[in-house]
């Protein structure tokens, strides 16, 4: 199976834990992206200090989903292994709010399937952000996914 670990979670995440789950000797290249949270964002007028992410009941189903169809269309070899989650609920300025990893026995491929990977999870995954901005207000973003 070569997607290993597929989740949305409330906990913080483990950039290391990814990397182990997809290491194999077979393997030549990994591949890890770390998604943070920044302090700023076209959509909000003002410094961001938090973001609060809501996941549709069906969220970690689809992000598995996305993630075996991305490794299915990309690796016809089959050999590419993936690590991915996406946190809900609070994440602060600098916190991960996703991590993903992806081996494979060249670098290309690895590179390829995690920029492919993370695009569709943001595209595909029903997932919901709503900016915390240093004055108190807020702004949703990613409504209409």
């Amino acid at each position: 199976m070569p997607v290993l670990l597929a989740a949305v979670t409330d906990s913080p995440l483990d950039v290391d834990a990814h990397a182990r789950a997809v290491d194999d000797a077979r393997q030549g290249a990994c591949v890890t992206f770390v998604g943070t949270v920044r302090n700023h964002d076209p959509e909000a007028d003002g410094e961001v200090v938090a973001l609060d992410y809501t996941a549709h009941p069906s969220a970690a189903a689809t992000l598995r989903e996305v993630a075996e169809a991305v490794v299915t269309q990309l690796d016809l070899d089959g050999e590419t292994r993936v690590a991915v989650s996406h946190r809900i609920g609070r994440v602060a300025v600098g916190e991960s709010a996703i991590v993903a990893a992806v081996s494979s026995p060249h670098r290309a491929l690895a590179f390829t399937v995690c920029g492919e990977l993370v695009d569709r999870i943001k595209h595909d995954v029903p997932l919901w952000k709503q900016q915390h901005l240093r004055d108190g207000s807020a702004v949703w973003s990613g409504l209409s996914s």
